[in-house]
């Protein structure tokens, strides 16, 4: 077990110390790189663009993922005897269940309501970015699991030492479940949507897999969000210019605000991630008459098309499953990508020839009563969840045999 004090813990052994630091800029770009999955110079582990570092400390850069705006870093560094970085987790002290995508408001409610106090917690994720990675972050070198399980710890023991109700590991791959469930977590599942690159060499060869009548479908769908003379057009790396992240923010603010009321992401967040990481974005941006109307940002990993945020200032007709699913796809076939993922929820995309897929969370509840009553719930959630793959698997769009 690791022990916290004034930022710093020390493993029993003394193999490990651990440090709690609150940015990103306490860790640099170069040994952060070191870390499995946060840079495409590591070939053994899949790059995700979501734990680079440019992408976290432009998020807290940027105002959006910031004490003032509920997310306070509380990053766990994991350092070796020498000094030298073997581990890290992206964590955070937050007074609000905001922009998570892994509901526990009812958690909360309840505790109130019982009399406890549920904020602040701690919160182990990327912020409003609901893609499945590496959360217990390890070194290229080293026995990982062995790591994985001193970075649990460590989020226990800080729990404790701030006086946390609990600590929530979010959107985690299920090697980090694995020792985290060990580490006594409860483990949480949910369900997305992805679509699967079965080496096709065009889209027309993923349709020729669609039954009939799903085909057709797709085919008149396509045909109609195009049809008010709306063009499709992918830009990326150098085609990132601010003019194009001025359109493409107004299409994300009236949307979001619309939905949402008020979004997660600021102007100045998009200058930063397209400065630093304009080669792992795609936007897929909609012109009508001479002007952008519509766009979607996708953010690209070692053989993943991440979909992230979609917004317009024009209604059209499947314009929307257009830009930001089958646009995808023909990304991802024409990139040698093997999956897209879409974001969270949606089962519409089931019939654009996304299947269902679970995803993995792991909690830790300080309260006993609490914690049991979670557990609980937890058991018949996740049987809740693996019915509902079971039922839409079985309804996928794909022919028979």
């Amino acid at each position: 077990m690791s022990d916290i004090r004034d930022g710093e813990a020390d493993s029993d052994d003394g193999e490990f110390v651990i440090r709690v630091v609150q940015s990103m800029s306490a860790f640099s770009p170069d040994e952060w790189g070191t870390l499995g999955g946060t840079t495409r110079r590591d070939s053994s582990t899949p790059y995700n663009p979501f734990v680079s570092h440019a992408f976290l400390l432009s998020l807290e850069e940027s105002g959006c993922a910031t004490m003032q705006t509920g997310w306070l870093g509380q990053h766990l560094r994991l350092e070796g005897p020498d000094g030298k970085l073997v581990g890290a987790v992206p964590c955070y002290l937050k007074n609000h269940s905001q922009g998570e995508y892994v509901f526990d408001h009812g958690w909360a409610d309840a505790f109130e309501r019982a009399g406890g106090r549920y904020y602040p917690k701690l919160q182990a994720s990327v912020p409003f970015t609901p893609a499945a990675g590496p959360r217990l972050l390890t070194a290229l070198t080293g026995n990982a699991s062995t790591t994985r399980m001193a970075l649990a710890e460590g989020l226990k023991a800080l729990n404790d030492r701030l006086g946390t109700s609990s600590v929530h590991v979010t959107f985690a791959q299920e090697v980090d479940i694995e020792n985290l469930t060990q580490a006594g977590f409860l483990h949480r599942t949910d369900q997305q949507f992805h679509f699967f690159n079965e080496g096709y060499g065009s889209y027309e060869d993923f349709l020729d897999t669609l039954a009939s009548r799903k085909r057709k479908a797709l085919k008149r769908e396509r045909r109609e969000a195009l049809a008010p003379g709306i063009g499709i057009e992918w830009l990326t790396g150098r085609d990132l210019t601010e003019a194009v992240w001025d359109d493409f923010y107004a299409f994300y603010m009236d949307t979001g605000g619309r939905k949402w009321g008020r979004p997660y992401l600021n102007r100045k967040f998009f200058s930063l991630v397209g400065e630093r990481m304009a080669d792992d974005i795609l936007l897929v941006m909609a012109r009508r008459d001479g002007r952008y109307i519509a766009g979607a940002i996708n953010f690209i990993g070692a053989d993943t098309l991440y979909g992230r945020n979609w917004g317009c200032v024009e209604d059209h007709p499947f314009l929307h499953f257009e830009v930001c699913y089958h646009q995808a796809i023909d990304f991802a076939i024409a990139n040698g990508l093997k999956v897209v993922e879409a974001g969270a929820q949606g089962e519409h995309k089931l019939a654009r020839g996304y299947l269902p897929v679970t995803t993995h969370s792991a909690h830790h509840i300080a309260h006993p009563g609490l914690r049991n009553a979670v557990a609980d719930y937890l058991r018949r959630e996740r049987r809740e969840v693996e019915e509902i793959g079971e039922y839409l698997e079985e309804r996928a769009p794909f022919r028979r045999g």
